[in-house]
């Protein structure tokens, strides 16, 4: 019988690193069943990724999205679990760190079901984000740690979570559910995404259409804004957009503007911005591809959206006062300005692309190592 694995997705994040992944399953043989928690719900959020990713249809969606953070999750763990029941994989495949995430970790380890993790290692050391609780848990409940970069190596070895062949790692009775515990640097999959869809967003043109439809003659700015930190904290939210609308006055700034960040601003009840702030309804991936790889600057506070602009030669100013892509601020790629609109302003102003191109994130092939690597482990 061959290897067959579950994949729990559930946001936009998570669709962009599974696009790649669940190729390479195919590839391999691995049997995949996607099942689609429904945390992201909205068309613009979803939907467009699978069709314009060619991501497998899942086949199961489960519709849960819209609720609290532990509502959401219960609920999800509830049904993980009943499809893990049904479905018998051998293992249960996770990307970085949404509540669909530790859901399916949980339901998971509950079941004494190997536990797979994309992206794993990852810490803003910054517990109030709901993000660094899901990260360092499903961490810490799985089996197989698919590590993007040699820091993230080091982050999970700092708690303790090390390979079965390293001096001090997990192995035999110690390890969960009786397997050997697997660390495994693999790079980046986001890397991979970025490199094959760039080149699609390229040869179809996007760019330019975009352009016309934006009324984007010259340079511009892009920014995206979602994050709970800034989005739930009205002083934040007033500050980031202060800025962004200072700063639109002589920069363009194009802002696909997230759901939940719409709402929050109705709320607030800001006064109208300024024409140079072009705020359009969420785009899919090849088109944030193309506006990002000509824009001047990035302005966001994703953590997908740091890195994609990095890969893109375009530097990144990150709307945190954490990143768990130390690299980026290492490297000279990013920089962290918090909530303070003088920060922001005078970051994205100077922002200029270092001369060498981002490191450590691996060579473009994460996804093929991480299905050889289920394939041999789980075989």
């Amino acid at each position: 019988m061959g290897v067959k694995v579950l994949t729990v997705v559930g946001a936009r994040p998570q669709f962009v690193k599974a696009a790649p992944v669940c190729a390479a399953l195919a590839a391999c043989g691995i049997d995949e069943v996607l099942v689609h928690t429904g945390q992201h719900f909205d068309a613009n959020m979803s939907q467009v990724f699978f069709e314009e990713m060619g991501i497998p249809r899942p086949g199961h969606h489960l519709g849960l999205g819209g609720t609290s953070h532990g509502a959401m999750t219960g609920r999800m763990l509830e049904a993980v679990e009943a499809l893990l029941v049904a479905e018998r994989p051998d293992a249960v495949l996770v990307y970085g760190d949404t509540n669909s995430t530790l859901a399916g970790a949980l339901a998971a380890a509950k079941l004494h079901i190997p536990v797979a993790h994309v992206e794993a290692g990852l810490r803003s050391f910054n517990r109030r984000m709901p993000e660094e609780v899901n990260r360092v848990l499903t961490d810490h409940a799985a089996n197989i740690l698919f590590c993007p970069t040699r820091t993230a190596v080091e982050n999970l070895a700092a708690e303790g979570v090390r390979d079965a062949g390293d001096a001090g790692g997990s192995g035999g009775t110690d390890a969960p559910f009786d397997r050997p515990v697997r660390v495994l640097l693999t790079g980046d999959v986001m890397y991979d995404a970025v490199l094959r869809f760039a080149a699609q967003a390229r040869a179809e043109g996007r760019a330019a259409r975009l352009r016309a439809a934006l009324g984007l003659a010259g340079e511009y700015a892009l920014c995206t804004v979602h994050r709970a930190e800034n989005t739930d904290d009205p002083a934040r939210l007033s500050a980031v957009f202060g800025a962004l609308d200072a700063l639109s006055r002589e920069l363009p700034v194009v802002l696909p503007l997230h759901p939940r960040t719409r709402g929050r601003l109705a709320g607030l009840g800001l006064p109208a911005f300024g024409p140079g702030l072009r705020v359009v309804e969420p785009l899919g991936f090849l088109d944030m591809m193309a506006l990002a790889a000509e824009c001047r600057v990035v302005l966001t506070d994703s953590g997908g959206l740091q890195k994609e602009a990095c890969f893109l030669g375009r530097p990144c100013v990150t709307l945190r006062d954490q990143t768990e892509w130390v690299e980026t601020v290492e490297q000279g790629w990013n920089v962290l300005t918090g909530a303070d609109g003088g920060r922001i302003i005078a970051a994205a102003r100077a922002a200029r692309a270092p001369g060498a191109p981002l490191a450590g994130y691996g060579r473009g092939d994460a996804a093929g190592r991480i299905a050889a690597a289920l394939g041999r482990l789980l075989g």
